[in-house]
């Protein structure tokens, strides 16, 4: 199990949820502010008098990295503040179940017997103060795999939130406001049914496609039975070649046909057409609803319904007109998979592979051991895979929400990828096929060019070729392809902005000339 790490403001009830949930558990509790007037023998509203704030909060980080870092079960109260400091937060995010306790200003300093002994509501009055910090840690706040109001629960039903929390094992796309779960289970509708429940909708947009709707519409009606939430179905054509605006108008006319509110619901069962062309939809309908995906396809369960990227096709080129809307939350059953075609399988191991290549080289490991189980789609393999990568991808996507940066490195092989769909008129690849081509083509290129070592793109290439994957294409497709690449999105000032696998794990940006680039491809 991993730790349990209670935050919050004073007085929302951490200490005594605390020993309860611990007991509960079976594990120990700690108080980082207990533990630190124990390690330095002196009161916390002294060190905070004469230290002040940076040095406390340093001392508090310190305190987090040792507890966090034996991995042990245990149950963590932290301080009021300690989560406006980004490493702390993060590290209990990446390593524990972050709960958020919660209760008014008027609540916390009826809780506070002796205002003076808190030095952040000392500073002036303190209910004044205490809406202050609330308002100004609120984003930080947010970033938590549960929010519970310790106004509206008592402790027991608090505990049982946070066990049955724990059960769940979800992971945690930490965005602030925008912060939400993703569920990682195998032939559990409930998940789903828990996941709409949350929400609360007024009303549930359902779409797919009419693939989806044959294999796995029981399992998504399964999980919309149990709740009395009035439901409108979108059922789409199947393909890439359908991931146009007509797409989008389709469902929008359905949702307004059904008059949807602003408290609507858009659920997306299926692959990343589906998914992307439902982002979109929600996020400009009544100028933004929430959404929530439900990937049927390996390769949307890892990648397209994680971030919040939703877009739709153009003949000029792939996913040229889009948003970032990111979703309420993810519900990834691998029971999904049991229909998926073969070839639609293999496909979504490309961008498994991509990732491990750009960010995480203990997952590269993990895919090549288990090449030959992977490739026949065995599931026990694919679980900790697809819940490595999905992780892998959470952490590209809390630096870099909207792709200024490092999460550009997620692109590696889209490059050409994107073009050699675009140039098969989105019917001759699947996109996992066309990155992997890309994959190899564009690591090979920069092998060429002096940016990555040549043995990592031969050791990309034959771990394609395991999982069963297509690696090259003809020279003349090739060339004829690249003509899409001038529109690509990674473009500025006339240059191609590249993502290069440096090393197995680790990946860079360069800027290339296209001509450049070409010539590499060609020599390679």
């Amino acid at each position: 199990m991993r730790p349990v790490i209670l935050s919050g403001f004073m007085g929302t009830g951490k200490s005594t949820v605390g020993p309860a949930l611990a007991t509960r558990l079976g594990v120990p509790f700690v108080d980082t502010d207990a533990e630190i007037e124990r390690e330095t023998g002196r009161p916390i509203p002294d060190l905070w008098r004469e230290q002040g704030e940076a040095a406390f909060r340093s001392r508090e980080l310190t305190l987090v990295e040792r507890l966090l870092g034996d991995g042990a079960a245990k149950v963590i109260a932290f301080g009021g503040g300690t989560v406006t400091v980004r490493a702390a937060r993060r590290l209990a995010v990446d390593r524990g179940f972050v709960v958020t306790l919660t209760a008014s200003a008027e609540t916390v300093v009826a809780r506070t017997p002796d205002v003076s002994a808190r030095p952040n509501l000392a500073q002036g009055e303190p209910i004044e103060r205490a809406r202050e910090l609330l308002a100004a840690r609120a984003d930080a706040y947010a970033e938590c795999h549960l929010c519970l109001s310790s106004e509206v629960l008592d402790v027991d039903a608090i505990v049982d939130a946070i066990a049955a929390l724990v059960a769940r094992d979800p992971l945690l796309v930490p965005l602030g406001g925008r912060s939400y779960c993703v569920d990682v289970c195998e032939g559990e509708p409930s998940r789903l049914t828990d996941a709409i429940a949350r929400c609360a909708p007024s009303r549930v947009v359902v779409v797919t496609d009419s693939n989806v709707q044959r294999g796995r519409g029981a399992a998504i009606e399964a999980a919309l039975r149990p709740l009395a939430i009035e439901a409108t179905r979108v059922t789409l054509p199947p393909g890439e070649e359908h991931k146009t605006l007509a797409s989008v108008c389709t469902i929008w006319d359905a949702a307004l046909g059904a008059e949807v509110d602003r408290d609507a619901l858009i659920l997306a069962a299926g692959g990343g057409v589906v998914g992307d062309l439902a982002g979109f939809a929600a996020a400009c309908l009544l100028r933004g609803i929430r959404f929530l995906p439900v990937p049927t396809t390996l390769l949307a369960m890892i990648d397209a319904s994680v971030g919040g990227k939703t877009a739709f096709d153009h003949p000029a080129g792939k996913n040229l007109l889009g948003a970032f809307h990111q979703p309420s939350a993810v519900v990834v059953d691998l029971e999904h998979l049991r229909t998926l075609p073969e070839r639609h399988r293999s496909a979504g191991l490309a961008e498994v592979v991509k990732i491990a290549l750009v960010a995480d080289a203990a997952l590269l490991d993990r895919i090549e051991s288990s090449a030959r189980p992977l490739a026949f789609g065995d599931v026990d393999a694919l679980r900790p895979v697809i819940r490595a990568a999905i992780a892998a991808k959470i952490r590209v996507v809390r630096d870099d929400e909207r792709e200024s940066g490092v999460r550009t490195l997620l692109n590696a092989g889209h490059t050409v990828g994107h073009a050699l769909e675009a140039h098969g008129g989105y019917g001759r690849w699947l996109h996992g096929e066309a990155v992997a081509v890309g994959l190899v083509a564009e690591m090979e290129a920069a092998a060429a060019l002096g940016w990555t070592p040549a043995d990592l793109a031969r050791r990309a290439r034959a771990l394609l070729a395991a999982l069963g994957l297509p690696t090259d294409v003809g020279r003349a497709e090739l060339s004829a392809a690249l003509s899409f690449v001038g529109h690509d999105k990674k473009r500025a000032r006339g240059k191609l902005r590249l993502p290069v696998v440096a090393a197995a794990g680790r990946a860079r940006v360069e800027s290339v000339p296209m001509s450049a680039l070409r010539e590499a491809l060609e020599r390679r």
